[in-house]
C-alpha cells in the first residue's frame, strides 16, 4: 500500500504529562505508514524534534521499536527510520464462532505466528475454555523464550448474546448456559494475562482498520459475513464501539426479502442460508469451514446465495449511508477470495439500481483481511489497548 492512500492521524501535544498519548501516536503512525525517521514523525505529529527523539528513545528501550536500515538522501548524512519491533509484544486471540473456534498468537506487527482451529456443530463453554487453555500452551511451545515473555494479553471475539442462537444452530436447551458465563472468571482459572473481550463484528472491523484497507478511509461501514452477518463502523479514523459495545450491529437492518415483505439482513445475507441450501441439495457442508476453502462444488447454491445476498447488502448499504455520509462500504467474510470479489461486484450493480436520490453514493469495496479478520481483531485488542491509538 502506498503511503498516499493512508489517512493521517491527529497531531500530538507538547505538554508534560501526556507522554503516554504521544507514545501511542508515534507508534500508530509508524504502524500505519511504515518506518520513518524522527524528523518525519515530528512533522506529522506537530511535536518538537526533541520530544519525538525522547519518545523514540524510550520506545526503543522498551523494545517496542527498532532501528531500520539507514536511508541515504541526495545530501547530508543518512536518516535512520524507526520501525515497529515485531517481537515488542505478542498476544493470543480467540474467535468463538457458531461453527468453529480459532486461536492465534500474533505479534506487534500483526503477523500470525501460529494458529489452530476447532470445529463443532455448536460451541459449549467447557469445550471452548479447554481449547483455549490447551491451545495457548501448544502455541507457546513454538515461541522463543523472549517472545513468550512479551505476551501481553488475551483477546476474545464472540457474537453478542450467543445464547440466543439455540434454534438456529440446532443446539440443545442447555446451550443457553452461555448467558451466565463470566469470561474473566473462567480464564482466570488457568491464566493471569489481561483479558479483552469484543463483539466479533467489531473485532473484524478493527482488524481491517489496523491491518487492512481501513487505513485508506476516514470513515466507512463494514460488513462481515460469517454464519450470521455482522459488522462495524469507523468514524473519523476511529472504530466505534458504542455505549453498550454493540455499535455496528448491521445484521439487524431491515431489507426486502423478495416477496414484498421485509426481514433482517441477518436472514438475507448470512452463510447459514448457504449452508442450509447446500445441505438440502445433498452437498457436503463441512467444506464451507474446512481450510483451505474450496467452494467450487456448491454450484447453483452459491450463485443463488450471491445474488440474494448482494441485493440485501445493497439495500443495507443505502440505509447506512442515508444516516451517515460514509466514504466507503466494505464487505468481507468467512469465504474464499473469489466469492468476496463476486459478491462485491454484484452488490455494486444492485446498489446502482436503487433509488439514490439525496444520497452521496459511497465506494463499495472488498476488504482485505479476509476470513481471519475476527481472530486477528481479537488478538489486536490487547495491542491497541496498550500500545496504539484507537
Amino acid at each position: 500500500m502506498t503511503s498516499d492512500k493512508v489517512k493521517e492521524l491527529r497531531s500530538g501535544v507538547n505538554q508534560i504529562g501526556v507522554r503516554a498519548l504521544n507514545e501511542r501516536l508515534v507508534m500508530s503512525l509508524i504502524q500505519r505508514h511504515g518506518g520513518m525517521p524522527g524528523s518525519e514523525l515530528a512533522k506529522r505529529t506537530d511535536l518538537s524534534p526533541q520530544t519525538v527523539s525522547n519518545i523514540l528513545r524510550k520506545l526503543e528501550a522498551d523494545g517496542c521499536v527498532r532501528r531500520g536500515d539507514p536511508q541515504r538522501g541526495k545530501v547530508g548524512k543518512p536518516s535512520i527510520p524507526m520501525e515497529i519491533n515485531p517481537d515488542g509484544a505478542l498476544t493470543f486471540g480467540l474467535k468463538i464462532g457458531r461453527r468453529s473456534a480459532d486461536l492465534a498468537v500474533m505479534n506487534l506487527e500483526g503477523d500470525v505466528l501460529g494458529q489452530t482451529i476447532e470445529t463443532y456443530r455448536y460451541p459449549m463453554p467447557d469445550q471452548i475454555f479447554t481449547y483455549l487453555r490447551d491451545g495457548m500452551a501448544e502455541l507457546s511451545e513454538g515461541l522463543s523464550p523472549t517472545q513468550r515473555a512479551r505476551i501481553c494479553g488475551i483477546g476474545i471475539a464472540a457474537p453478542s448474546e450467543i445464547w440466543s442462537w439455540t434454534e438456529a444452530l440446532g443446539a440443545p436447551e442447555d446451550f443457553k448456559i452461555w448467558r451466565d458465563i463470566d469470561f474473566a472468571e473462567e480464564i482466570a482459572k488457568f491464566s493471569d494475562l489481561p483479558l479483552f473481550t469484543e463483539n466479533d463484528g467489531t473485532a473484524a472491523c478493527r482488524a481491517e482498520y489496523v491491518f487492512g484497507r481501513g487505513r485508506e478511509f476516514y470513515d466507512y461501514a463494514y460488513f462481515f459475513i460469517g454464519s450470521f452477518i455482522g459488522g462495524g463502523i469507523v468514524l473519523d479514523s476511529k472504530v466505534i464501539v458504542g455505549r453498550q459495545s454493540n455499535a455496528g450491529a448491521l445484521g439487524s437492518l431491515s431489507v426486502p426479502n423478495g416477496d414484498g415483505h421485509e426481514c433482517a439482513l441477518i436472514d438475507a445475507a448470512s452463510l447459514y442460508m448457504l449452508e442450509a441450501a447446500v445441505a438440502k441439495a445433498g452437498g457436503d457442508t463441512d467444506k464451507m469451514w474446512a481450510m483451505p476453502q474450496d467452494w467450487s462444488s456448491f454450484g447453483s447454491c452459491l450463485e443463488t446465495w450471491i445474488a440474494t445476498s448482494a441485493k440485501a447488502l445493497a439495500h443495507a448499504a443505502r440505509t447506512v449511508v442515508s444516516v451517515i455520509d460514509f466514504e466507503a462500504v466494505m464487505i468481507d467474510g468467512a469465504f474464499p477470495d473469489d466469492v468476496r470479489r463476486r459478491l462485491v461486484e454484484q452488490t455494486r450493480i444492485e446498489f446502482e439500481r436503487l433509488d439514490l436520490r439525496g444520497i452521496s453514493a459511497p465506494r463499495i469495496e472488498p476488504a482485505r483481511v479476509g476470513g481471519n479478520a475476527r481472530v486477528i481483531g481479537a488478538a489486536a485488542s490487547p495491542l491497541l489497548s496498550q500500545f496504539f491509538l484507537n
